[in-house]
């Protein structure tokens, strides 16, 4: 089972505002070059390894959405949820050593939470699905 760690700073961030409303966010899939942690003091996008394109990934990864869209709230919990699984198929030009998948904004680079994957998974043996929970990528009540 994965696990899904919200940054520190993303939760300040989301708190003051800082992100509009028309910011896309993306999935990216990183490698084990730097390990994200919570704590992590300025967790930016451009600090993190994303595993190679000469497969079937795409640098920057899987657009999830506009924030407008990916945040609602209902009886004081506020989701934030995207349609989108992100996939990424088998390829023999693929990585083998994909360990994180990072939420990010688009617009500025911050990145708002991490999901370890338990690599390294090899992308040139099969295929990567992020599936997000049925309740939501994360919630905050």
């Amino acid at each position: 089972m994965a696990l899904l760690t919200v940054f520190d700073e993303a939760k300040a961030k989301m708190v003051e505002g800082n992100w509009g409303s028309t910011d896309d966010f993306y999935c990216a899939i990183c490698d084990d070059t730097t390990t994200p942690t919570a704590g992590f003091s300025t967790p930016l996008i451009s600090e993190f390894s994303q595993i190679g394109t000469n497969g079937s990934y795409v640098l920057g990864g899987e657009n999830l959405g506009a924030l407008s869209v990916l945040v609602t709230e209902s009886g004081g919990v506020m989701k934030f949820d995207s349609v989108t699984n992100p996939y990424w198929s088998q390829h023999l030009s693929n990585d083998v050593d994909a360990y994180w998948a990072i939420i990010y904004n688009g617009t500025s680079g911050d990145c708002l939470c991490f999901v370890d994957l338990d690599g390294p998974l090899d992308l040139t043996v099969g295929d990567l699905t992020v599936a997000w929970n049925d309740s939501g990528i994360f919630t905050i009540t």
